[in-house]
């Protein structure tokens, strides 16, 4: 049979003889054919088949292997035997010599075949179950020691030092006045961190600049600009509304002078990070920070300018911000700290933000977890999304959680930041119950509301006018139902700034 043949025939016979593969040496080359391992011949198939051999790897170099090496391999195989052999002989009593870390990665495996598939549901659902009463069992909260203020204050001595302790009382945003020593014909937000991150608030800063010198308070020949804080925080969780939430706070006539959503500051931007895969990179100043609010402080400066006319609608303002990380992220201190292994953050967000305002407003705004965390995972992962895969990742997760818990307490698997590098979803995001609590040990109760997204999507109306009346905003202006809404705000997601992802 000819190589063409072989190539395009069509018969059984072809098919088969065609599949062969024989070995020559070169002295018997075209003389006698050695078959290989492979046989794919059919029992009829005729034995004098016309079939050209094609040499491949001379047999003569198989020859050449010394007596050393063969005895070498024997002597390999045999040490291996002993060594397995010990293992088993030391299983009961030592254990295996290798002992995976509590948050090594196990491999996950996805059945194939429906028994196979309802054998491992089985288990993942044991594993769920057995995760729930591990942490039913931890349930029981134990306050943690909220640090002293004296030790919150000398970690950060030039934040305490310029912010004050009492605010005006005649503004309701925190505000106060600091004295302007510099040059009006310099660019006073030329620095700012935030400008070269968010091509908005740069735009805002511009108009900022240009009328800068005519909200100067002016007293005993000295110059004053108003600073201020925000009133409210909206603090999390991600993917649960917050976005949508803050720009409908906007619309209103008394929260619209705010100018960024998502600053991240009080967890990331003011300890040099930006993204912790990223490292160090530059910390943002607190007078940076400040100045995201300062559109917010001209207005409400010209409301007290011309408050001898009776207009006290600037003097309502109120100033705030909406990092869906302030809630949970504290992950700063591991990286600040890599030589103290501490099982929990020695400090959290909510102990500066407290110190520096007591009276803040914070809003949260949660949803059922599970759903919050599959939208965590449509928005943070790349490509090849899937329920299957979101599945394997979920079990991945829950497995490093329950090796955690096994070990540490439940805030402690919360906090931990080696923890959450390693699960595949961001699962500890959904322990709320640690995160409020731990909000609680410095917040009073009425000073902070929780909204459920499922609540606010069924009836906006209502939910928005609890958030209203929370911050005591009048809706004097226009009825709620006619707040027009932004088709570019979705639920949890980002803004167009760069730093919106957390």
């Amino acid at each position: 049979m000819s190589l063409s043949d072989c190539k395009y025939g069509s018969n059984t016979q072809r098919d088969h003889s065609c599949s062969l593969h024989s070995l020559s040496t070169p002295e018997n080359y075209g003389k006698r054919p050695v078959r290989t391992f492979f046989d794919f011949r059919h029992p009829n198939v005729p034995e004098n088949l016309n079939v050209k051999w094609v040499p491949l790897l001379p047999l003569t170099n198989l020859r050449g292997i010394s007596k050393v090496r063969r005895v070498g391999f024997l002597l390999g195989l045999t040490l291996t035997f002993l060594i397995m052999a010990s293992y088993i002989l030391l299983w009961d009593k030592k254990g295996l010599l290798y002992t995976p870390a509590p948050y090594q990665l196990r491999p996950v495996v996805l059945p194939t075949s429906t028994v196979a598939a309802e054998v491992s549901s089985e288990k993942n659902l044991i594993g769920m179950e057995l995760l729930v009463k591990i942490i039913s069992s931890k349930l029981e909260y134990t306050p943690r020691k909220v640090p002293d203020e004296k030790d919150i204050i000398e970690t950060d001595s030039h934040l305490f030092s310029l912010i004050p302790r009492h605010f005006l009382p005649s503004i309701k945003s925190p505000c106060w006045y600091e004295e302007f020593s510099g040059e009006l014909s310099t660019d006073l937000y030329k620095r700012n961190l935030f400008t070269l991150r968010s091509k908005s608030f740069k735009t805002v800063c511009d108009h900022l600049r240009a009328d800068f010198s005519q909200h100067l308070y002016h007293r005993d020949g000295k110059q004053f600009r108003l600073r201020c804080l925000p009133y409210f925080y909206i603090i999390g969780q991600p993917k649960c509304g917050t976005t949508d939430l803050f720009h409908r706070l906007l619309l209103h006539p008394e929260v619209k002078f705010n100018t960024m959503k998502e600053p991240h500051w009080w967890t990331r931007k003011r300890f040099g990070y930006i993204r912790f895969k990223d490292g160090f990179q530059e910390r943002f100043p607190v007078e940076d920070y400040l100045e995201l609010f300062d559109l917010a402080a001209h207005n409400i400066q010209a409301g007290v300018s011309r408050n001898s006319s009776g207009d006290h609608s600037a003097l309502q303002l109120i100033t705030g911000e909406a990092s869906a990380s302030t809630m949970w992220d504290n992950q700063a201190w591991s990286y600040l700290r890599r030589d103290r292994e501490d099982t929990e953050p020695p400090f959290l967000a909510q102990d500066f933000i407290h110190t520096v305002q007591p009276s803040a407003k914070i809003i949260i705004m949660l949803r059922d977890p599970v759903e919050r965390l599959y939208s965590d995972y449509l928005y943070f992962k790349v490509a090849n999304k899937s329920a299957e895969d979101f599945h394997l990742k979920v079990v991945e997760s829950v497995q490093l959680f329950q090796s955690c818990l096994s070990e540490r307490s439940l805030r402690s698997c919360v906090y931990n930041t080696s923890l959450s590098n390693a699960m595949p979803v961001r699962l500890n995001l959904g322990m709320y119950i640690v995160f409020l609590l731990d909000w609680l040990t410095v917040f009073h109760r009425d000073q902070i509301i929780v909204l459920r997204l499922e609540d606010y999507a069924a009836n906006l109306e209502v939910t928005i006018k609890k958030v209203f009346d929370f911050l005591s905003v009048g809706l004097r202006h226009q009825p709620v139902s006619h707040l027009p809404c932004r088709s570019s705000v979705k639920a949890g997601g980002g803004s167009t700034d760069q730093t919106a992802h957390v």
